[in-house]
């Protein structure tokens, strides 16, 4: 295992009983960062006219441009948006498609997204095309060959992850970017994991439109996602959700900006909490998020290369192709075994939960090997907690 800088799990509000693997699902956010969002909730309810008519768009500003220097964008550039799976509806609900156009996205699409680009399609006559993606995987160049494999002069827009959410993979996505926009082709980045995980330029990325969270990997309370649309991209974009500013008469900001800014009565604490939430996570190390970020991700290849080497798995991905989340794949009678329940993905998953406190995702995989475990790695993670992990898996397999 690795030397792992003492981060005290108690800063979040996890329940201690539990050994917390599965920090890629939904986040966990510090007593800090709740405790700042409260503050702004009693803000606004002590004086909800003053904070929303004359507060409420300044500070919106402040988050926006705070985000934009964590993620690389200008502030003008980016929307708030709960999560990047509404992120990933309002592009593809807004551009114009027409029948006979091509929709790539591959097969490790996250499955609301997936569902997201064949409702429009279906919508607007358009065509979904498979990705097949290989995992295991040898190589980046796997993933070009299999993105390239699929374009065709009918191809207009590509969906795809920045980093896998099943498979934990860190795609190459500036060389796809690049080699699709070669042939005019844009590209629509689910970057749900990526903020807080890997280091991001979303301005040299050069995307269309990039969408992302901010409640997983930088902490910050639920419903803190954002939209960063290309300032040439900008005109054809507008909310799930068309409210005033659809005709509203200012000119002091973008349309982009105007539209987005008021969608309606919605609680705003979570994402005017982002700006505290990356301040926050940064100060937990003293290499701020460059170490917090290269941590983890030691720590993740740490715990991959303990299960593997115990249950005797071939690597499934390079070491590059990892961030801080890692799936591995697995093999067993008993995972092949019909398996029913609103709770659990397999019976090994509410084995490990029931009988081992450990919470971490085992689901099934549509081709071989058949099913993955993903682990996560977070700062109030520990090296033993893979050594449970693997002790549990090794006893569930019959190693």
């Amino acid at each position: 295992m690795i030397d792992r800088p003492a981060v005290d799990p108690a800063l979040f509000a996890l329940d201690p009983e539990t050994v917390f693997l599965n920090h890629g699902s939904f986040g966990s956010c510090p007593l800090a960062v709740l405790e700042r969002q409260n503050e702004l909730r009693l803000r606004l309810e002590s004086q909800p006219v003053q904070f929303y008519q004359r507060d409420f768009e300044p500070l919106l500003d402040e988050a926006r441009a705070a985000l934009g220097n964590f993620v690389g964008a200008d502030g003008d550039d980016l929307v708030f948006v709960p999560n990047a799976t509404e992120g990933v509806n309002t592009v593809l609900r807004s551009l114009p498609f027409e029948p006979g156009d091509e929709l790539l996205v591959s097969n490790h699409e996250y499955n609301a997204c997936r569902n997201a680009i064949h409702y429009a399609a279906e919508q607007n006559g358009a065509q979904v095309v498979t990705i097949d993606i290989p995992f295991p995987i040898d190589s980046e160049e796997a993933v070009i060959e299999a993105v390239l494999d699929k374009v065709t002069d009918r191809t207009c827009l590509l969906l795809i992850d920045h980093v896998t959410s099943q498979t934990g993979l860190v795609l190459p996505i500036k060389r796809i970017i690049d080699v699709l926009a070669e042939r005019d082709i844009d590209t629509l980045v689910d970057g749900s994991h990526a903020p807080g995980m890997i280091p991001l330029d979303v301005n040299a990325l050069g995307a269309a439109y990039y969408t992302g969270n901010c409640h997983k990997w930088v902490c910050a309370p639920k419903s803190a996602g954002f939209l960063h649309v290309r300032s040439d991209k900008q005109s054809a974009i507008r909310p799930l959700t068309i409210s005033h500013g659809a005709n509203s008469p200012r000119t002091d900001r973008s349309r982009l900006q105007i539209e987005f800014g008021w969608m309606g009565t919605r609680d705003p604490s979570a994402v005017l909490s982002v700006p505290f939430a990356i301040e926050y996570m940064g100060g937990l190390l003293p290499g701020g998020w460059p170490e917090i970020m290269e941590s983890n991700r030691r720590l993740a290849l740490a715990g991959r290369k303990l299960i593997l080497e115990a249950l005797d798995i071939p690597s499934p991905a390079p070491d590059h192709m990892i961030g801080s989340l890692s799936s591995i794949p697995l093999a067993s009678p008993s995972l092949a075994k019909p398996y029913q329940s609103l709770k659990y993905q397999s019976f090994w998953q509410e084995a490990l939960i029931e009988c081992h406190n450990l919470e971490v995702p085992l689901f099934a995989w549509p081709s071989h090997p058949d099913h993955i475990v993903r682990i996560s790695a977070q700062v109030y993670n520990k090296p033993e907690h893979y050594e449970l992990l693997t002790e549990a898996l090794k006893g569930l397999s019959g190693s």
